[in-house]
């Protein structure tokens, strides 16, 4: 029986958390057939609409999600209209990894492993084993609709941001291909101001802001001349997607918009505000948004539905906030900001643990909503969260939060919080 109303809630409603538990709850283990059928049934649910899909990790790097992950995309692509996936990585290194699966880049993986993805990420098995697939599907001459991979994370590292000359000079090039006198004059004046590399990516710039080169003279300068390229792209529009077309004028007008927010993070990065931490932390998840919103409307003018994967707390609908040692950041994260870009056509399932022993994490206490979701079949579980909405407020308020990680501390316990955050929760009794 699906009680799902055309709101989100349940009808006609739940009169305890275990009664929700109980009667909407989908099992399902990574090693079964029954996978693919729990996800066919989720999607179900989650209905056509719905253009953008948002998959989050509870933390990063657990093999557990990231087969989870894989295996949601497969099945995705094979039945439910789906063509691309856009990770937590940099979305200019993105495209190398696009081209690789497209036959177009380098031959092997290892050549894109580290251009290709940032934070690391290219040493996942997991992501060199979705990668290979991606490319081994674009090879076969029977499937007629390609796939894409995106990174949609701003050009950051966990503790210092790229230079922006990778974004500029992509825009560069598209205006100079077309009109090569303009494309120079505007090089020429770029170019003296870019500087080094090394002067952008600082990493102690995160913890001294004196550090930092955002607001100095060139850099200054420099956000007035990517303000003039990005007005030139636009008064021109026309011109400019005769001698392309719309679609590559598109993707340059993104790179240009991405070289300006980019350049106003270096500028936060150099600033001395109270709340500095919190705004980068905002400005980067804006960044995500506008990717992911712009990927999605690139592979939906073709019919196409885009898998977004990243950390719960970029994913999640409402405010973040983090407790790191004495400090409380807080933001708005980027599915906050898709919630209102594109309403009904975003949706996310959030992810949680039971146990992860090499993160410090324990069985979970009890009455907490891990403990009473881990106690419903398995191995793992998928459940809808239905806004919250005909279930026990009194119940979901009164929830006890469990224990954070020993030693992780980007891992978030669920909490009151997540039936709004969330469309639907995969649960994992433990992950490796």
């Amino acid at each position: 029986m699906d009680s799902l109303s055309r709101k989100g809630g349940f009808e006609p409603g739940y009169s305890t958390l275990e009664d929700w538990i109980l009667a909407q709850t989908i099992p399902f283990s990574l090693d079964s057939s029954e996978l693919n059928d729990a996800i066919d049934r989720a999607m179900a649910r989650i209905g056509d609409t719905v253009r953008l899909l948002g998959f989050g990790e509870a933390l990063h790097g657990k093999s557990d999600i990231l087969l989870l992950r894989n295996r949601l995309f497969i099945r995705l692509v094979e039945n439910h209209g789906f063509v691309a996936i856009a990770i937590e990585s940099s979305f200019p290194r993105g495209r190398l990894v696009d081209q690789y699966i497209a036959g177009l880049g380098p031959d092997s993986f290892d050549d894109i492993l580290e251009l290709g993805f940032s934070h690391g990420f290219g040493h996942l098995d997991a992501n060199r084993d979705l990668v290979e697939w991606m490319k081994e599907y674009n090879s076969d001459p029977s499937h007629a609709h390609k796939l894409h991979f995106y990174g949609f994370d701003s050009p950051t590292e966990m503790l210092a941001s790229d230079s922006p000359k990778q974004l500029i000079y992509f825009v560069l090039d598209f205006l100079g291909a077309i009109d090569p006198v303009q494309g120079e004059e505007h090089r020429q004046r770029i170019d003296p101001l870019l500087g080094q590399e090394s002067d952008w990516d600082n990493p102690d710039a995160l913890i001294d802001p004196a550090k930092s080169i955002g607001r100095s003279p060139n850099a200054i300068a420099l956000r007035a001349e990517v303000d003039d390229l990005y007005e030139e792209l636009l008064v021109r529009r026309p011109e400019l997607v005769a001698g392309s077309d719309p679609a590559r004028y598109q993707e340059a007008m993104h790179y240009a918009a991405l070289a300006r927010q980019q350049l106003g993070y270096h500028a936060e990065l150099a600033g001395n505000s109270i709340d500095r931490t919190s705004r980068l932390l905002g400005i980067r998840d804006a960044m995500m948004a506008e990717n992911l919103a712009y990927i999605t409307s690139r592979e939906g003018s073709q019919g196409g539905r885009v898998l977004a994967f990243a950390h719960n707390r970029h994913l999640q609908r409402g405010r973040a906030e983090w407790q790191y040692t004495d400090d409380l950041y807080s933001w708005w994260p980027a599915g906050s900001h898709l919630d209102q870009i594109m309403g009904s056509g975003y949706a996310v399932i959030g992810t949680a643990v039971g146990v992860s022993s090499s993160n410090g994490i324990g069985k979970p206490e009890e009455s907490t909503l891990e403990a009473r979701l881990a106690a419903a079949p398995g191995p793992a579980r998928l459940i809808p969260t239905g806004k919250g909405q005909g279930l026990p407020a009194d119940e979901i308020a009164s929830l006890p939060r469990r224990s954070g990680s020993a030693k992780n501390p980007t891992y978030f316990p669920l909490g009151p919080e997540s039936f709004t955050d969330f469309d639907w929760l995969a649960v994992f009794d433990s992950t490796a």
